[in-house]
């Protein structure tokens, strides 16, 4: 385990324009978080003492959302951007006596792992200036190589533009992401020239300059997908397919049954027990929690929504946010519930929505019941009692309340509180007129 001081400087200053979006490219989100939250999320599993964003002038919404995600996060400007050289040197005032190991990130390169940031800030306290996360990919294209000898040093990043017919034939490549001694950094980074054709400071050039002065190099390789960089809504896309992978594979892990694990979709705090199974085409927005032994049947869609043990959901239910089914409660199909408690025990089976609700233990909900609870500029709360019932086709006009142990009649609306265990009928009475119908045909010349 690595117990060094731990610093993280990501870097979000680029336009993103293969993104075609309004919205910059980090902020994009995957399983519901932006790629920069991820970032910052991962670096946050080190339980990091420093960390630093480097935004863009044009971007000033990226400083604000670093800082939603974490309170004490340093915020530097690159402006104009002039390499990741420059970028890194714009967040050495947020590192200024720091001892340990700085890893350098980037907010579109969202998948990386703990685990492997953990291994590159070992390489560092082993005593390496310089550690380079690489890869192999399938095709290394235009990625720089890396150049290690027999024992595994790194020996150069060489750019595929300047490389030699052999140099193209490795296939180790570079990621970008990086760890330093921070005092090193600290120390050479202002040893980076741009006499390149970009006129750019390059942060991969501190290899060099590391084994110039004496100081080991070394690499590390990870997983192609932890180092996937998003610069388009293709790898956008691609990147959202491995964190459900991800998610997927941990959920089963962790004691939940997929019925089909291709089609469910998992935020990135989604929260499930033990014993739970969820069913096919399930999908599951922020702030879920499921506890154990709950059933979360076909084509449900659940978000911002709390569900306790041995309740169950669907098929074909949305919980919408402040949704809470208590312990052993049922929603069943075509059923919508939005800011509502439904109390243990009870039943809300089909075709039915509850909104800004609570219903007692032990209630049932006949089919097409409606809480009537927006009158067109205000919500209103409905109260059901313990044990009360609600024929089918009710209408509740909130603010009402529904006592315990009382019953509503099915096709009744509802716009004054039923006390407990009385009966509640609001509707037409019905009437027959005898024979009307064979005479209102013979008016229309059908003696059938």
């Amino acid at each position: 385990m690595n117990t060094q001081a731990i610093a993280a400087v990501i870097l979000a200053a680029g336009h993103g324009t293969r993104m075609k979006s309004s919205l910059t490219k980090v902020l994009h989100e995957i399983g519901g978080r932006s790629m920069l939250g991820h970032v910052i999320d991962v670096a946050e599993a080190l339980a990091p003492e420093r960390v630093a964003v480097v935004i863009g002038d044009h971007s000033p919404e990226v400083g604000d959302h670093a800082r939603d995600a974490r309170k004490d996060v340093a915020v530097a400007v690159q402006a104009p951007p002039r390499g990741t050289g420059d970028a890194v040197k714009q967040a050495l005032p947020a590192l200024e006596g720091f001892q340990g190991a700085a890893l350098v990130l980037y907010a579109d390169t969202p998948l990386i792992t703990p685990q492997t940031l953990t291994a590159m800030a070992t390489k560092i306290k082993d005593g390496a200036a310089v550690a380079v996360l690489g890869f192999t990919p399938e095709a290394p294209g235009a990625y720089g190589r890396l150049k290690t000898d027999a024992a595994g040093a790194l020996e150069a990043i060489v750019e595929a533009k300047d490389a030699s017919e052999e140099e193209l034939a490795i296939r180790f490549c570079n990621s970008g992401v990086m760890a330093f001694d921070a005092a090193f950094l600290q120390n050479h980074i202002g040893d980076i020239d741009n006499n390149n054709a970009k006129g750019e400071y390059y942060l991969t050039d501190m290899v060099a300059i590391a084994r110039s002065a004496g100081r080991d190099c070394v690499a590390i390789e990870a997983d192609v997908d932890e180092v996937l960089g998003v610069n388009s809504r293709i790898e956008l896309a691609e990147a959202e397919a491995i964190f459900q992978k991800r998610r997927r594979r941990r959920a089963m892990t962790e004691g939940a049954t997929l019925l089909d694990p291709d089609t469910v979709y998992f935020s990135y705090d989604t929260l499930l027990g033990r014993d739970v199974v969820v069913g096919q085409h399930v999908v599951f927005g922020k702030g879920v929690r499921v506890d154990d032994n709950v059933e979360i049947k076909a084509f449900s869609h659940l978000e911002g929504a709390t569900v306790e043990s041995a309740a169950g959901v669907g098929p074909f239910a949305r919980l919408r946010p402040g949704a809470t089914l208590r312990a052993g409660a049922k929603v069943g199909n075509f059923v919508e519930i939005k800011k509502a408690d439904i109390g243990a025990g009870a039943k809300v089976s089909h075709l039915t929505y509850i909104g800004d609700a609570e219903i007692g233990a032990g209630a049932n909900i006949g089919a097409g019941t409606i809480t009537c609870n927006y009158d067109g500029y205000d919500k209103h709360k409905t109260t059901i009692g313990a044990r009360a019932f609600i024929g089918s086709n009710s209408s509740l006009v909130a603010p009402v309340t529904i006592g315990d142990g009382a019953y509503v009649g099915s096709g009744s609306v509802i716009t004054k509180d039923v006390e407990p265990d009385d009966l509640a009928v609001a509707r037409g009475r019905q009437a027959a007129l005898k024979g009307w119908a064979a005479r209102f045909r013979k008016a229309h010349g059908d003696d059938t």
